[in-house]
């Protein structure tokens, strides 16, 4: 029988534990199930078995999905098809697409025992060796997910590999649409700004769409052990891929942060400079016209976090508000939004 000790919104506990024991080699029941702070977009639970294994369970919100979003399947396929590849991700061990075991699909890794660096606080706690060594593999691990060879590997068919950014504006354009709390023409006009100067797409590869560092899992030294939260990964532009870090990439003296309360803020990381000047290097890419990504980077995540907001609202991401409550978003979009604005009025 299930316990009140064991329920836990977006769980069904028997139904989930029947799967484990039928799909997890080893595992031991009972199992225990824990939310795990972090991440507004599909939620990843802890589940913890008899013997003290543990796993991580990630599944979509529970309510106001959209079509295109959080893809249970995608994620799983790029996981389990780059653990042989120089990118460091958890052990994927398997995905069930039957929505009566949990309501929607769902899938299950390898628990990776490491760090998160989510804020400055935890940013404050590292020794300056270690957040350089951090800023170093975060760079480093970048150009690794953009070395693979997405047919090799098995990923070809993963997406579009052509007209990245043209699909892309399309694609937030109408999530933002589809999910906004307020009108907010600028999004329309730098999207129309950005739609009529699209650069010529290089060679293809692999896009995470929202690699930062608090979506790296990090050793006691600074090294990345796993690279999470995949739910926005296609193939792609992956110059677009850089600019995104460096939106995330906060530095001391920034007046406006993409995050709330950016790790990087602290001192001790490489600057945005430093960051693109590593990539490039482990990389060997040449990238041009970087103004007009970092632009198209500024937008895209306004789109996303009034998403975010939009789902906090109606109570879809579980038992968690972020720290700042929900209202937090708002500031930040409208930040975004401005800074969206300004790097697309320097893009001829």
């Amino acid at each position: 029988m299930t316990s009140r000790m064991d329920h836990i919104r977006g769980i069904q506990h028997d139904a989930v534990s029947a799967w484990f024991e039928a799909n997890v080699p080893g595992v031991a029941l009972p199992l225990t199930f824990e939310l795990i702070a972090g991440g507004h977009s599909n939620l990843t639970f802890k589940a913890t078995d008899a013997d003290g294994q543990r796993y991580v369970l990630r599944r979509p919100p529970l309510y106001q999905v959209l079509a295109t979003a959080h893809d249970m399947g995608r994620e799983h396929k790029i996981i389990a098809a780059l653990a042989d590849t120089d990118v460091p991700v958890p052990q994927a061990f398997g995905l069930c697409e039957d929505e009566q075991v949990n309501e929607r699909p769902f899938y299950v890794m390898d628990f990776v025992d490491g760090k998160v660096v989510r804020n400055r606080k935890h940013a404050a706690a590292l020794t300056p060796e270690v957040r350089w060594t951090a800023s170093q593999s975060i760079a480093e691990t970048l150009a690794h997910i953009h070395a693979v060879d997405v047919d090799e590997v098995g990923l070809g068919d993963l997406g579009r590999k052509e007209d990245y950014i043209a699909r892309q504006l399309r694609r937030w354009l109408r999530q933002f649409e589809e999910s906004k709390t307020q009108d907010r023409p600028q999004i329309q006009e730098v999207h129309d700004h950005l739609v009529a100067r699209i650069p010529e797409q290089g060679q293809a590869g692999i896009v995470h769409g929202d690699y930062r560092l608090d979506n790296c899992m990090l050793s006691d030294e600074g090294e990345v052990l796993a690279v999470l939260d995949w739910e926005l990964c296609t193939l792609g532009d992956r110059n677009a891929d850089v600019a995104q870090l460096l939106v995330y990439w906060a530095e001391p003296d920034d007046s406006e942060f993409a995050l709330d309360d950016p790790p990087t803020g602290e001192a001790g990381f490489a600057s945005r400079a430093e960051m693109f000047d590593l990539y490039s290097e482990v990389s060997g890419r040449e990238i041009d016209n970087f103004g007009y990504y970092m632009a198209f980077g500024y937008w895209k995540l306004a789109c996303i976090l009034e998403g975010v907001y939009s789902r906090y609202v109606g109570g879809a991401m579980g038992d968690k508000a972020p720290p700042q409550g929900a209202d937090s978003f708002v500031a930040r979009v409208d930040a975004l939004v401005e800074m969206a604005t300004s790097a697309a009025e320097q893009v001829a």
